[in-house]
């Protein structure tokens, strides 16, 4: 099912196949801002994540993932430190992203901004 011009359902759905596929619209709204802003493809490694499959990775205890608000993104063709800038330079105030070697995470957190390298 598509939830927007350019993802659909089942690229948030939980890896583990529980059926969690919820979405924050805000977190939806982001990503379509991505992929205007560099005009290319958004490619989600991983979103929505049940509390299961969330400690199965390793994910953090309140992670954004387990409530719908998060993703871990490539942009295609763009490296991962600039998508990492053009996010924080965008949103100095909001949000929560990461950096890792060959992704970006994000989330629509409401409880001020969070900037990691990992």
């Amino acid at each position: 099912m598509k939830l927007s011009r350019h993802f659909n359902r089942k690229e948030f759905a939980c890896k583990c196949g529980c059926g969690f596929d919820t979405v924050d619209i805000e977190t939806l709204e982001l990503l379509e801002s991505l992929r205007q802003y560099f005009n290319r493809p958004v490619f989600i490694n991983s979103a929505c994540r049940c509390p299961c499959h969330n400690r199965n990775v390793g994910g953090a205890e309140k992670s954004q993932h387990v409530r719908g608000r998060a993703a871990d993104i490539e942009v295609a063709d763009i490296q991962p430190g600039v998508v990492y800038s053009y996010l924080s330079a965008t949103y100095p105030k909001k949000f929560g992203f990461g950096l890792y070697d060959n992704f970006v995470h994000i989330d629509t957190r409401s409880n001020g901004p969070a900037r990691w390298k990992g």
